[in-house]
Parts: C-alpha cells; sequence; structure tokens
C-alpha cells in the first residue's frame, strides 16, 4: 500500500504534467506535437473507418491530393461529417404549391415598375457570431400577364431573386435575369436564378433568412400616362436547391 501512495504522490508532484509533449521536453500546449515533420493520425478518420472519407477518389494512388474537410462537433470532437441547414438533396427545395406567395404581376398601370414579394422564410438560431453559407437556384416561368400569354412586345424584363436578413438592410446573393420576346412560339421556363453568397449574423440571436422574388421593368412615359411592362413570373416551378452551412 505505501508503494502505491509514493507513486501517486510522485506522479502527482511532476512539473507539467497537464501538458504533453511529443519530439519536445518544453511543451506549449495539452499536446504538442514538434517537429518540421511531425503529423497527427486518427486511423477513425481514414477511409476505412469512416464514410465521409472518399479515399483516393481520383484513383491516381497519391493519397497527398485527396483530403477532406475536418469539422470539430459541439463536444469537441473531430468529424469529416458536414453538418448543414435545410439541405434540398434531392427534393424540391422551393415547392410553389406550399410557398406562401409563389407569384408576382406587374400590372401595367404600376407607377415605379417594381414588384416584390417574401417567397419563403427561413428561420435560424446562434449561439454565437457566426458566417451563414447560403448557395440557392430558384426556377421561374416568365409571362406577359395572369392568363399567361406570351410576351411579343421585345421589352425587357428583369427577374431577380436575393436574400434579406432580420436587422440588416443589405441585400444578399442577387441574381437575375432579363427576359425578351417577340414571337408568340418563345419559351417562358423553366429559367434559373442561382447564386452562392456569404452572410454575417453579427450575435447570438434568432434570424429570418427571407428568399426574395422581384419582377421590374423600365417605366414608359408619353403625354397621357406612365405605365410599366405588364409581366407576370411563376416562382419555383422546377426543381429548385438549397444549401446553407454554418461557419
Amino acid at each position: 500500500m505505501k508503494g502505491y501512495l509514493l507513486f501517486i504522490l510522485f506522479i502527482l508532484s511532476m512539473p507539467g504534467l497537464a501538458q504533453v509533449g511529443i519530439n519536445t521536453d518544453n511543451p506549449r500546449q495539452a499536446l504538442h506535437i514538434a517537429g518540421t515533420t511531425g503529423t497527427l493520425r486518427v486511423e477513425s478518420l481514414n477511409a476505412a473507418n469512416n464514410i465521409h472519407n472518399g479515399g483516393d477518389v481520383n484513383g491516381d494512388l497519391d493519397l497527398t491530393n485527396d483530403t477532406f474537410p475536418l469539422y470539430v462537433d459541439e463536444n469537441g470532437e473531430f468529424t469529416l461529417e458536414l453538418q448543414v441547414i435545410n439541405p434540398s438533396d434531392d427534393i424540391d427545395a422551393f415547392d410553389d404549391s406550399a410557398l406562401p406567395t409563389s407569384t408576382l404581376y406587374l400590372s401595367p398601370t404600376d407607377a415605379d415598375g417594381e414588384v416584390t414579394s417574401i417567397l419563403k422564410t427561413f428561420t435560424i438560431t446562434v449561439n454565437r457570431e457566426a458566417i451563414l453559407e447560403v448557395k440557392y437556384g430558384i426556377s421561374f416561368d416568365v409571362y406577359g400577364g395572369p392568363l399567361k400569354t406570351n410576351i411579343t412586345d421585345l421589352l425587357a424584363r428583369r427577374i431577380q431573386n436575393h436574400i434579406t436578413v432580420t436587422g440588416d438592410t443589405r441585400i444578399y446573393g442577387a441574381s437575375s435575369k432579363s427576359y425578351t420576346s417577340g414571337s408568340t412560339a418563345s419559351q417562358v421556363g423553366n429559367l434559373f436564378n442561382a447564386y452562392s453568397t456569404y452572410i454575417k449574423l453579427p450575435a447570438a440571436g434568432t434570424y429570418d433568412i427571407n428568399f426574395i422574388g422581384m419582377v421590374s421593368s423600365n417605366v414608359t412615359s408619353d403625354i397621357t400616362s406612365t405605365t410599366s411592362i405588364s409581366t407576370y413570373v411563376e416562382f419555383a416551378t422546377g426543381r429548385d436547391f438549397l444549401f446553407m452551412r454554418l461557419h
């Protein structure tokens, strides 16, 4: 019993016991791997043991050009698994039949030549300052009016999608197409707006991530009136995608 006690006292009295050094007698952190060729190997993260490690992806037998991002989860544990918010994967990210608003009509009597609406809102909560990565693709069809007549006037319309965030006046991820036609046989859709952007969330809290649809045209003027160009747009009519990730 006396021997055990002496051993325990010896261990507790060792200076710097909380720090472990490899290739060094003077560790500067809890674990310090010294040397210009020092590396760390975790076999639970290799291709044989982890489904998120793709191994020799390009098949050239050189693993130095096949690398995969390493993340840290909430417990401080290493992982290769990518955690995303509302990934669309192989489903339709924006279902026009389920959106609060999926159509926008710019009437010929609109004074400023622009109409805007929120297509869909995602609410996320963060417990720290963060960067939100967003990639989206939103489809749309374009017509001359609510009766879905083809555009034949050769005048240009702009169809835009972008993102707004709670408490921020900035527009993020703006993507737009200009559309015009002079034929009754013109193609009306599916066209796509797509963009990748990064949004700063400045503090802990809850944020609404709003995906916006906008339709605009020049305002034409004559002696008697000021009018816009009649345009009717249906959003999310195709296979839309969405990817969001916090950094």
